[in-house]
């Protein structure tokens, strides 16, 4: 039986290999090749972010929504509803390849709210442009 995710170290496992995943993906890796230019400090703070979302350590400090909202305005407004679907597909994986129990579920619902989340808000950003 897989153990699961206990601390920082096993969130920052899971995002190393979600992420070499992502890099590898021929339908969005290139939204991340080529908008992040420092993956070591990119992955530590995707890191923070996950620890905060799962244990609630305040570590971590930025908006992703107002970051997906300028990568898709830097990517002509090409993000959609697929992309998150991919992005949500590797993320279950990499999840169900490392860890089993209460708190990997809770990165899967947690993940799945935030993919939904973060497409309204670019959607909704992009129709605020129209008018």
């Amino acid at each position: 039986m897989m153990k699961d995710v206990k601390d920082r170290k096993d969130i920052h496992k899971l995002v190393l290999e979600f992420y070499s995943k992502v890099r590898k993906n021929e339908e969005i890796g290139y939204f991340f090749n080529t908008t992040i230019q420092d993956w070591e400090s990119h992955l530590e703070k995707i890191t923070d972010f996950w620890e905060s979302n799962l244990f609630f350590t305040g570590s971590f400090q930025g908006n992703p929504a107002i970051a997906h909202v300028k990568v898709d305005r830097a990517h002509q407004n090409t993000i959609t509803e697929y992309h998150f679907g991919i992005w949500l597909n590797l993320w279950f994986q990499t999840i169900d390849e490392l860890y089993s129990g209460e708190m990997a579920s809770r990165l899967k619902n947690n993940a799945r709210k935030m993919s939904t989340h973060l497409f309204l808000r670019i959607y909704q950003s992009r129709q605020s442009k129209i008018k």
